[in-house]
């Protein structure tokens, strides 16, 4: 089975501040991996890590066979962060042509992406007539282009309304099925469980559990 991100014996810290302590855990090629823990976590930072925005202070991570700050890696990653900012004034095509030359992936791909998340009708549209949901769709089509092999959603169903929320959900298990390997990253377990195959629980910096969900029924001895 191909490991498309490992982290190895990983060490962060910032100044006397060590945030994350020996994290080891792996993400296979097609599988949807849940990233839960509290604010405070490590959960960015572990983020960021893969992202290659930082640099681990200890140990190893590796991401589709390479370094997280080589440009070649970068390419075939695609982040949808928390909170999603777009020019208010540019159309949704506008903005996903923007990114798409930032990335330098096809344009042909940008009708083709609007169409996938259902903002085809709206793709002339200005950003700041979007909803929150729309919004939230046009990120996650801006984190698709050049079709990714790694696909990171952090807390991607924020502010979403429950038909929204398994609108994601359904692209979601579109792209899982096409090939991509997925990270959604989530404060909480409810409502996400359905679509993960692993969960890693992180708190204070350290790895607490890593397992599909019943391994992790097991572990913490609760009754199902």
């Amino acid at each position: 089975m191909t490991v498309v991100v490992e982290l190895n014996q990983v060490q962060q810290s910032y100044g006397d501040l060590q945030v994350l302590h020996d994290m080891t855990w792996q993400l296979n090629a097609g599988e949807v991996l849940g990233l839960f823990g509290h604010n405070g976590a490590g959960k960015t930072t572990t983020v960021r890590l893969i992202l290659g925005l930082i640099q681990a202070s200890a140990g190893k991570v590796q991401v589709l066979g390479g370094r997280a700050s080589d440009s070649q890696v970068r390419q075939q990653i695609g982040f949808l962060p928390e909170n999603v900012m777009f020019y208010p004034q540019l159309t949704g095509r506008e903005t996903l042509l923007h990114f798409a030359r930032l990335k330098g992936a096809a344009l042909a791909q940008v009708d083709e992406l609007l169409e996938q998340v259902g903002l085809s009708a709206a793709a002339s549209k200005r950003v700041k007539t979007y909803s929150k949901g729309m919004r939230q769709r046009l990120g996650l089509a801006q984190a698709l282009l050049g079709q990714p092999k790694l696909l990171i959603l952090d807390e991607p169903t924020v502010g979403l309304d429950p038909i929204a929320t398994q609108e994601l959900y359904r692209l979601i298990g579109r792209f899982k099925e096409a090939g991509t390997s997925i990270i959604i990253c989530s404060h909480v377990l409810p409502g996400v469980e359905t679509y993960i195959d692993r969960a890693v629980v992180l708190a204070r910096g350290y790895l607490e559990a890593e397992g599909d969900l019943n391994q992790l029924r097991e572990q913490a001895g609760l009754p199902v």
